[in-house]
């Protein structure tokens, strides 16, 4: 008899037990967590919601300034050349082509931190990566999505800013009107600068060669490499970028 009551009194604390544990982890729930992967560049405005009768505010993390990717050793030796442009071929990371889809978010402009030697005001083109660094100091750098050059016209070097212009036209290279030719692409001798130009809304010539920083008219090629050696932004990022350095600025792709 006596151990059959303490049977019956072992069962009814555990029930007991169960049911202020259950009604613990109601009432303390936690918060709503939102996800930066899911979510960036932007945070989910989420209201305020409703928890077993408690009010309670969903926490929303703060994206992490991710770090530049680029190692600083391959910086310092681009730092440490003069002369001539360095040109050495870029392993590309993205074989897939584009489609005309939304922009990866990565891609949007951003302030992001950054831990390179380079003076503020300096422009860092990282090609494996896609990404366009502006350095502005105190450990940080406003960060682009860029497309780059396509197998076989990846470079790297040290250039300046030699010229800016606004909606620029476009003189196609002999060499590139041959190429597309053959391919059965007929490009014009010359076109005036425009929303239909390949060239976009501004560019941003670097030293003595055929390359430069310009917009594009096909956003959705940011982030891949499609150019004939050119670093294509979007439109509106190229105005942003354009109208925060000047002529003279250095420019180095790696």
């Amino acid at each position: 008899m006596m151990k059959k009551s303490l049977f019956l009194a072992l069962s009814l604390l555990c029930v007991v037990a169960a049911e202020a544990g259950a009604r613990d982890r109601y009432h303390n729930r936690p918060p709503v967590i939102v996800s930066p992967d899911l979510t960036a560049p932007w945070l989910m405005q989420l209201g305020v919601t409703r928890l077993g009768g408690q009010q309670a505010r969903p926490v929303a993390y703060r994206p992490q300034m991710p770090a530049a990717t680029r190692k600083q050793f391959e910086r310092r030796q681009v730092n440490r050349r003069s002369g001539p442009a360095l040109v050495q071929p870029v392993a590309a990371v993205r074989a897939q082509k584009p489609v005309k889809t939304k922009l990866d978010p990565q891609f949007l402009p951003q302030t992001v931190a950054y831990d390179g030697p380079e003076k503020p005001g300096t422009i860092v083109i990282d090609t494996n990566n896609r990404f366009l660094y502006l350095v502005t100091g105190k450990g940080e750098a406003r960060r682009y999505g860029v497309g780059v050059g396509k197998p076989g016209f990846e470079w790297a070097g040290a250039h300046r800013i030699t010229r800016k212009a606004e909606w620029p036209s476009w003189t196609p290279p002999q060499e590139m009107i041959a190429r597309e030719a053959a391919k059965g692409h007929y490009l014009p001798a010359r076109m005036d600068g425009g929303p239909a130009n390949p060239l976009g809304a501004r560019a941003m010539y670097l030293g003595s060669t055929l390359y430069r920083i310009h917009g594009t008219n096909a956003p959705w090629t940011i982030g891949y490499g499609v150019s004939s050696g050119c670093i294509r932004m979007r439109n509106e990022d190229v105005v942003d970028l354009y109208e925060r350095v000047n002529v003279g600025t250095k420019v180095i792709v790696i």
